[in-house]
């Protein structure tokens, strides 16, 4: 049997999670910085870049990915943070992961097949699959 976590952990690590998902880059990356993983995933498999992708911070995706983390790794549910701005429409998130070396096939769905979903045509054209 595991032991309980420790609730001083907890509230940090909502802290850091709270801090993507506003878009708080200078907080976030000083905490990273300082030796949080930059893959540090909650308990449903989001990681810090992909809160930040779905909330639209483009910003903080650039620089935690800058800082080591993953473009590419996907939650419990197999979505990306490349899938999950498809699906919010969040357009310089996309160019920020595709930058950072977001493959628009990962995931399911993957990005690809979640412009095809949307008919969004450019970004299609963008990852290659038009």
């Amino acid at each position: 049997m595991s032991e309980a976590p420790d609730p001083e952990v907890v509230e940090l690590a909502t802290k850091i999670f709270d801090l993507a998902r506003r878009g708080e880059t200078e907080a976030l990356v000083a905490y990273v910085d300082a030796g949080v993983p930059a893959n540090l995933t909650n308990d449903r498999g989001d990681t810090l870049v992909m809160l930040a992708a779905y909330h639209g911070h483009a910003p903080a995706v650039t620089a935690l990915l800058g800082r080591g983390a993953d473009a590419n790794r996907a939650n419990d549910k197999g979505q990306t943070p490349l899938a999950g701005a498809v699906f919010k429409g969040e357009e310089t998130v996309i160019r920020a992961l595709i930058d950072g070396g977001a493959d628009p096939a990962a995931g399911t769905p993957s990005a690809v097949d979640t412009a095809r979903m949307f008919g969004k045509a450019e970004l299609l054209e963008l990852f290659g699959a038009a």
